[in-house]
C-alpha cells in the first residue's frame, strides 16, 4: 500500500532526482540531477581541502629557497584566507544538504499521492504552484542568501577567531600561521592582568553608560514631551518642531560641532567662561568630565527622538481616566503616578529595552566626540571613555588584536541578549500578548 512512498524517498536518498523520476516527474528529477552534478563537480574538489584548512589553518610558511644561485620565493599557506574559503565551502555544503532532504521529502509526499491513487502534479502545475502559493518564498530566497553569506558567515567567522591567536606581532598572516587556542583567548582576556584590568574598567563603564544615556534620554524626552502637552501651553507645533530639530541635523555634524564646542583650549564655552570670570573646565581632557560632557551631548542628541515617541503615546492616553482622577481629588503627581506612568511605560518598554541595547553599543558618539580620550596609564590600547565596542574598533583597525576584539564581541552579544530576552519577557506587553496568543 505504501510501496511508492517508501521506494521514492529512498531513491531520491540514494540519488538526487531519482525518486521523482520513478514518480515520473522528469523534468523536476533531470533539474535535481543536474543540481547534484554541479555540486559535486564544485565540492569534490574544494571539500577535503576546505575541511583540512578549517581543522589546521595551513602547515606551510611563506619563505624563499634557492634555485639555480637565484632566490625564489615559496607561497605558504593563509590562514586566514583558508579560514574563510573553509567556511564557505561549509556553508554551500549546508545549503546542498538542506536541498537534498527536501528533494527526499517532495519524493516521499508525491509517492503518498500515488498510494492513495492520486496523479502526481505535472511541472507546469507545480511552477504554477510555486509562482502563486509559494511566491513570497520565492522572492525571499535571495535576500535570505544574502544574509547567510554576508550576515551569519561573518558572524561565525568572528566567533571562530576568537578561539585563535590571530593577533600581532607573531601571529599575523601572510607571514606568520595562526592556530587554534580553545578558551585561551577569553581566559587572557578575563584573568591576564595586562588585559583584564581593562576589560573589567571598560565594561563597568559601559554599563554605568548605558544606564545614564538610556535613563536621562527617556525621562527627558517623557519631560519634554509632557510639558508641552499641558493645558495652557501655546504654540505647541512651534516647541515640537523646535526641540526635534537637534534630531533632524546629522549626528555626525552635531557631535563634530559638540567637540569644538567643549574644546578645553579654544572651545566657546571655555572662552566664555574665562570671559566671565570663571576656570577653564576641562571638558574632554578630564577622564571624570569627559564622561560627564558624553553623557550630557547624549542628551541632547537623544532625547528630542524620545520626545517624539511620547508625544504619540501620551496623546493615546483615554481622557476619561483623567477626568475619573479629577472627580477622586486625585494631585497631578498622583494622576502622573497611577494613569500616564504605567500608560506609557506599557507601550515603550521594549523600545526601552532596545534603546539601552543601542546605548550600549554606542560607537559614534564616544568615538566622534571624545575618540575614547583622555588616555588612561592603566588600560591597554583603551581609553578613560572608551566603550567596549569603541575598544573592539581599536584593537581591530589600529592594533591587530583580532582574537581579543573577537571575544569581546562574543561578550557584548552574550550580555545585550541576555539582558533584553531576560527583561522583554518580563514586560506586560510581552506578558499580555502571549496570553491573548
Amino acid at each position: 500500500m505504501n510501496r511508492h512512498r517508501y521506494t521514492a524517498g529512498v531513491l531520491s536518498g540514494v540519488i538526487m532526482g531519482l525518486g521523482q523520476l520513478y514518480n515520473r516527474q522528469y523534468v523536476k528529477g533531470i533539474i535535481l540531477i543536474i543540481i547534484k552534478a554541479a555540486a559535486i563537480i564544485f565540492l569534490a574538489p574544494t571539500l577535503p581541502r576546505a575541511f583540512w584548512g578549517i581543522w589546521t589553518l595551513g602547515e606551510k610558511l611563506h619563505g624563499f629557497k634557492v634555485v639555480n644561485k637565484i632566490s625564489v620565493r615559496v607561497e605558504g599557506d593563509n590562514s586566514i584566507t583558508l579560514l574563510i574559503n573553509g567556511l564557505l565551502i561549509m556553508f554551500v555544503l549546508a545549503i546542498f544538504i538542506v536541498i537534498w532532504i527536501m528533494n527526499i521529502r517532495d519524493a516521499y509526499r508525491t509517492g503518498s499521492i500515488r498510494d492513495n491513487g492520486e496523479t502526481p502534479a505535472t511541472f507546469e502545475k507545480t511552477v504554477s504552484y510555486l509562482l502563486d502559493r509559494k511566491f513570497p518564498h520565492m522572492l525571499m530566497i535571495v535576500p535570505a542568501m544574502g544574509v547567510l553569506f554576508l550576515t551569519v558567515m561573518p558572524i561565525v567567522f568572528m566567533v571562530l577567531l576568537s578561539f585563535t591567536n590571530y593577533s600581532s606581532p607573531h601571529h599575523i598572516p601572510p607571514g606568520k600561521l595562526v592556530d587554534w587556542v580553545g578558551f585561551q583567548t577569553f581566559i587572557d582576556l578575563l584573568t591576564k592582568k595586562t588585559w583584564s584590568g581593562t576589560f573589567y574598567g571598560v565594561f563597568l563603564w559601559t554599563v554605568v553608560w548605558a544606564v545614564l544615556a538610556t535613563l536621562t534620554c527617556y525621562f527627558g524626552g517623557l519631560l519634554v514631551a509632557l510639558l508641552i502637552e499641558q493645558k495652557g501651553v501655546r504654540f505647541k507645533k512651534l516647541w515640537r518642531t523646535i526641540f526635534i530639530l537637534p534630531y533632524a541635523i546629522p549626528q555626525l555634524i552635531s557631535l563634530l560641532v559638540m567637540r569644538n564646542l567643549f574644546n578645553g583650549q579654544f572651545g566657546p564655552i571655555n572662552t566664555y567662561l574665562t570671559t566671565f570670570g570663571f576656570g577653564k573646565v576641562p571638558w574632554l581632557t578630564d577622564p571624570f568630565m569627559a564622561k560627564v560632557t558624553a553623557i550630557l551631548v547624549n542628551m541632547w542628541v537623544g532625547i528630542p527622538v524620545s520626545m517624539v515617541l511620547l508625544l504619540g503615546v501620551l496623546t493615546a492616553i483615554p481622557k476619561d481616566l483623567y477626568e475619573a482622577a479629577d472627580v477622586d481629588g486625585a494631585s497631578a503627581f498622583q494622576k502622573f503616578k497611577i494613569v500616564t506612568l504605567p500608560f506609557v511605560m506599557f507601550a515603550t518598554a521594549p523600545i526601552l529595552i532596545t534603546q539601552f541595547a543601542g546605548n550600549f553599543n554606542n560607537f559614534n558618539l564616544i568615538f566622534l566626540l571624545t575618540g575614547g580620550l583622555p588616555a588612561n596609564g592603566d588600560y591597554l590600547y583603551a581609553g578613560s571613555t572608551d566603550l567596549l565596542v569603541t575598544w573592539l574598533f581599536k584593537l581591530t583597525l589600529t592594533n591587530s588584536q583580532y582574537n581579543m576584539a573577537s571575544a569581546i564581541g562574543i561578550i557584548i552579544f552574550i550580555v545585550i541578549a541576555t539582558f533584553s530576552i531576560y527583561n522583554y519577557r518580563r514586560t506586560k506587553s510581552f506578558k499580555e500578548e502571549d496570553m491573548i496568543q
